[in-house]
């Protein structure tokens, strides 16, 4: 009777010391009481486990709710007035178009429709109806109840599942460079004649700029003074004839970082262009270091797009004419003195700007924002060529104490209701953005204080966002109309159900109330990995999808590994709780192997990966990390409160 009911442990206890005479009585209950403790877990780690899968559910909760069609409007500047929402009911109510409700959210109004048609029809009116001074783009908003909305929102989803336009654009970095060198020849140029250096016009050609001199002097005195004031250059000296010549070119690390410049600089302007035409949500970044990703939700005409990302837009500086009073009088008689013109503010004020221009966004260099080092004020400190400095430095002379305005230039797409339709029409806008005072002589490069932080970063942006620094062209093109993504989106959502429904009808089958607890531990894993995607800032995709699909497949693994393991060991005649044990504990290492490597794929996918190969990797890490938790912490947790410390079990169900 001792033989049969005492295992492997307690036949090794039996020997521990040598000699002595074994106590059938201690050496049999001593073992069950072990083997009744090892497959029991401390209270603190269900807990955990319960608090981890609640935390799932609620943050996977948003994805069922689906997406409510919506018509969002936002200001171009300034905040949403209180009275927008009677404005829109009331022009969408003569139409015979009902709202659903109102969402306000991060300073723009969301209003919610029934279906995709209304929301399309009330785009139109409410397009054509509000003034220029909002943007009117559609967008889908989640039907999440508001008191869920506090905690989680829904995956963000791709293009490829939303529809809309994708464009990959490349930028020319030669001419980019090209560009930045041309205007040195315009600020030697001027440079060299306030030193009163003797030289002949400059040129540039395909080695860079070139400066020609009649006296060896002059070019050493020339070379000397250039060299400490453009120091982002490389000069090589010459002799041609009797001439004595030198030529410059930017060096290395200034061409990269008039590469890198370039590429931000035109992100920029494609953002700043996209969020003030209208498209609600649109994703624009870097790929490599030449190519730029836009991608345009809700955007179904590819015409429109590139009117969209093509648009022109400038600056100009003008002297601010006359008074306050001056300005509402040219207003309200509509009588402007004829070397004035009048304009608006971004406050919808009257302006009067003298008609001769100091200089235009063609002429500025670059523009950033920082502080004044004399006053500690904000201040944005902006570059001119050569034309630009020269003409600066003269009209500033002649007016300090006198103030200067900006003037900020575009060509928008804007829908008017012409004969009763609504008609896309191109609108040539011309604001003043800001106007300060002339403190001193101004020249290539100066500063505009007396603006709040937030005014001199966002105006440096629009002068350096003015215009693209250098050109783009279209590599890539693509269109996903909404009902192909609804399509892509049914789709994922089968093969991720088939697959689940076979893979847990098999581990049922197979592995009997073992394969149903596998089952539970699988449609956790699904649960997290919905999850974690709501939480992070991931955008789910087809190929995502793809990712999900997969590791359904591969989540059972460590189950499976783990239950032929507990089947060898019951084979092998070893006690119930012992099989258990060894069951997860011998077979960790090999599942930790093989999830391990399969990590160190995705990671490196992500990290090389571009555009969907990105979205695959995002959800096969999360899915590695989370089937890992669930398939040997979670299905542990459920054995060890089913069959954990039971005495008298005969067998296993697996």
């Amino acid at each position: 009777m001792f033989l049969m009911g005492t295992s492997l442990i307690t036949r090794r206890s039996m020997w521990l010391i040598p000699g002595s005479r074994p106590n059938f009585r201690l050496h049999f209950s001593k073992p069950c009481a072990a083997l009744s403790m090892i497959n029991k877990y401390p209270v603190w780690k269900y807990v955990l486990l319960a608090l981890v899968l609640v935390c799932g559910v609620v943050f996977a909760l948003p994805n069922l709710y689906g997406d409510h069609p919506a018509v969002q409007v936002s200001a171009r500047s300034g905040e949403i007035g209180p009275d927008i929402e009677g404005e829109i009911t009331a022009v969408l109510g003569e139409a015979g178009i009902k709202v659903e409700s109102f969402r306000r959210d991060d300073n723009r109004l969301l209003a919610l429709f029934a279906d995709d048609d209304t929301q399309q029809r009330a785009k139109e009116i409410v397009q054509g109806e509000l003034s220029g001074d909002h943007v009117v783009a559609l967008n889908l908003v989640p039907a999440t109840p508001e008191w869920l909305r506090k905690f989680a929102k829904p995956v963000s989803l791709g293009l490829d599942l939303r529809g809309g336009v994708h464009f990959l654009m490349e930028v020319d970095m030669e001419t980019a460079i090209t560009n930045a060198e041309r205007t040195y020849v315009d600020s030697f140029r001027t440079f060299l004649r306030e030193n009163k250096i003797r030289f002949r016009s400059p040129s540039y050609g395909e080695n860079g700029i070139t400066v020609r001199f009649t006296d060896e002097a002059q070019r050493d005195n020339a070379l000397s003074l250039l060299r400490n004031e453009f120091r982002d250059l490389e000069y090589l000296e010459s002799q041609k004839g009797e001439e004595f010549v030198f030529t410059a070119r930017l060096s290395d690390a200034a061409r990269d970082n008039e590469r890198r410049s370039a590429l931000q600089q035109n992100i920029t302007t494609l953002r700043n262009r996209v969020n003030e035409l209208g498209v609600a949500e649109p994703i624009i970044q870097q790929q490599g270091k030449e190519r730029i990703v836009v991608q345009l939700p809700g955007v179904q005409d590819t015409a429109e797009a590139k009117n969209i990302l093509g648009a022109t837009a400038t600056l100009e500086y003008r002297m601010v004419h006359g008074t306050y009073a001056d300005w509402s009088a040219a207003e309200q008689s509509g009588r402007v003195p004829a070397n004035a013109r009048l304009y608006e503010n971004r406050a919808g004020g009257p302006i009067l700007l003298q008609r001769k221009v100091i200089v235009t966004g063609d002429q500025i260099k670059d523009a950033s924002s920082g502080i004044d080092t004399q006053s500690g004020s904000p201040a944005v400190f902006i570059s001119l060529d050569g034309v630009g400095a020269k003409r600066m430095q003269r009209v500033s002379a002649d007016n300090i104490g006198n103030p200067m305005a900006v003037v900020f230039i575009e060509n928008r797409m804007v829908t008017k209701k012409i004969d009763g339709e609504y008609v896309k029409k191109k609108q040539l806008v011309e604001e003043v953005i800001n106007v300060a005072t002339i403190r001193d002589v101004l020249s290539h490069r100066f500063q505009t204080t007396g603006l709040e932080t937030e005014e001199a970063r966002n105006l440096s942006l629009l002068l350096r966002a003015g215009a693209l620094k250098a050109p783009i062209e279209i590599v890539e093109e693509r269109t996903v109309g909404p009902s192909l993504g609804q399509d892509n989106i049914d789709r994922g959502k089968r093969s991720v159900l088939i697959g689940l429904a076979l893979v847990l009808l098999f581990m049922a089958y197979y592995y009997r109330v073992f394969g149903v607890i596998a089952d539970c531990a699988l449609v956790a894993n699904l649960v997290l990995i919905v999850a974690v995607l709501s939480t992070l800032p991931a955008t789910l995709t087809l190929p995502g999808i793809a990712g999900i699909v997969l590791t359904v497949g591969m989540a059972v693994d460590a189950n499976v590994l783990i239950f032929e393991r507990i089947r060898e060991e019951l084979r092998a005649g070893n006690a119930i709780q012992s099989a258990i044990d060894a069951g997860y504990e011998k077979a960790f290492v090999t599942i930790a192997d093989a999830n391990v490597t399969t990590l160190i794929a995705a990671v490196v996918l992500f990290i090389f990966g571009t555009g969907p190969i990105k979205g695959f990797a995002v959800t096969l890490c999360i899915g590695i990390l989370t089937s890992m938790f669930t398939a040997i912490f979670g299905t542990r947790a459920i054995v060890n409160w089913l069959y954990g410390g039971k005495r008298g079990l005969q067998a296993l169900p697996i």
